[in-house]
């Protein structure tokens, strides 16, 4: 008989309980949306942000980066490992370390032969976050000379394809690295060992073109004729330097096969306390807690998992950077949030003002289904249900239309479509109970208080 009743009201008043509908769809619609957008929005930022640089810094161990340029962490410690053959270089290119011909190496010595082997960078892409790593490019600084003023020259990769052991192959450079840049003619390439890509600044002062050619010499004596393929504004340091292909550096400076530094951009979960215990020093944590760092996207997780497999490295991540990600993705993630309460209390509204109506018109069947011996309880409970089964008639079609509305936000805003999680399936179903058990509490109230001789002697 209950069920009875409630398919007989959901048939007698279709509009009322269609415009239910509509209200709960509308708002489980704009929730969907929006709890899909804020699941998935952590990759989506972190890939817009990693078009403005890299937040990892690979750099040898035993140095630190200081504005581009190397110095000893530990002076005692440098002085130590240069007494030792080969001791920076744990790849077999010991013969690097004890060129000078004496025992006694200042620290400049040691620091200049500091580098990364060339052939090992392809590990980068083999640790356990290795498609967090979206790209990465490495740099030998050297100095070259335009008549008599010293230029720096500074080697890379620009678009780079590499076969890694397991068959993928990767792309990476420092043209995909640095894509915020803008070049005035051709990009540089790396098939063309002499093709190289002037900084705007440096450009300017030596009235450089593309397609200019340029004369210079290397510290041995040699001159070397260089064709300008693009000029480049990077808006930092790299605008007075020349950017060449890799080989071309490590000619000129006698490094075959090393290189300075590693810029990596990877994709990262914003720090938390664990992150931050972790980074300062690992072996404090305990067996789950250090499984669960490792096996989160931390930047502090993905740079010892470098370190681990270029054990010759130091990974020192750019905070600024790193710091920046976390901020952004928490305040968006929380806007949506707020959006979504926001829809969810404008739906309760509507669907208080509904159901009350729904009551205040059907006063008179409900006082007499009272006089006859019917409870508060049951009465409520079948208004509830007649308002649920609109409410999830209603809210099935607005989960469809947020996925449709999640998926046209991503290719808007991200130019990807946005992976709605299966989460939001359940969090769908409560927002519907959600929203119709707040939007009925004030009428129910009301329905409470109704009393059956008042109501059918039309007082």
């Amino acid at each position: 008989m209950f069920f009875k009743m409630v398919f007989r009201a959901l048939t007698r008043r279709k509009g009322k309980h269609l415009m239910t509908a509509f209200t709960v769809g509308l708002g489980v619609s704009l929730a969907t949306a929006m709890l899909g957008v804020m699941f998935d929005v952590g990759d989506k930022v972190n890939r817009e942000l990693k078009t403005y640089g890299a937040n990892l810094s690979v750099i040898p161990r035993g140095s630190s980066v200081a504005g581009e340029k190397y110095e000893f962490a530990d002076e005692a410690d440098a002085e130590g490992a240069a007494g030792e053959e080969g001791a920076i270089d744990r790849s077999g290119h010991a013969g690097h370390a004890g060129h000078s011909g004496h025992s006694g190496h200042s620290v400049q010595d040691f620091l200049s032969r500091a580098r990364i082997p060339e052939d090992e960078l392809h590990k980068i892409k083999m640790i356990f976050w290795a498609y967090n790593i979206v790209d990465f490019a490495p740099f030998l600084s050297t100095t070259v000379f335009v008549g008599d003023n010293p230029v720096n020259l500074t080697g890379t990769w620009f678009d780079k394809r590499m076969v890694l052991p397991t068959g993928d192959e990767v792309e990476t450079g420092v043209l995909p690295l640095k894509s915020w840049w803008e070049i005035r003619g051709e990009a540089g390439d790396d098939s063309l060992p002499l093709g190289v890509m002037a900084g705007e600044t440096l450009a300017r002062e030596l009235s450089l073109e593309p397609g200019s050619s340029l004369e210079v010499s290397t510290p041995a004596g040699e001159k070397i004729n260089l064709t300008v393929r693009g000029i480049f504004r990077s808006g930092g340091e790299e605008d007075n330097e020349l950017l060449s292909p890799m080989k071309l550096a490590q000619d000129i400076s006698g490094l075959g096969g090393l290189v300075d530094r590693v810029e990596v951009s990877a994709l990262t979960t914003p720090e938390n306390d664990l992150a931050r215990r972790a980074a300062k020093n690992p072996g404090s944590l305990s067996r789950m807690e250090w499984d669960t760092w490792y096996c989160t996207a931390y930047i502090s997780s993905i740079a010892y998992q470098i370190e681990e497999i270029l054990p010759g490295v130091r990974v020192k991540a750019v905070m600024r950077v790193a710091e920046s990600e976390g901020t952004i993705l928490r305040k968006t993630q929380l806007m949506m949030l707020l959006l979504t309460l926001l829809t969810l209390l404008c739906s309760a509204l509507a669907i208080s003002n509904l159901v009350t109506a729904n009551i205040m018109e059907r006063s008179v069947e409900i006082g007499l289904m009272k006089a006859l011996g019917a409870t508060n309880l049951s009465v409520s409970l079948l208004i509830l249900s007649e308002m649920l089964a609109a409410a999830f008639l209603g809210g099935a079609g607005g989960y469809l239309v947020g996925l449709g509305l999640a998926r046209f936000i991503g290719l808007t805003v991200f130019g990807t479509a946005v992976e709605v999680k299966t989460v939001v399936i359940p969090l769908a179903a409560l927002m519907v109970i959600f929203v119709t058990f707040l939007g009925s509490l004030p009428a129910l109230r009301a329905l409470l208080k109704l009393k059956p001789t008042e109501v059918l002697h039309g007082r």
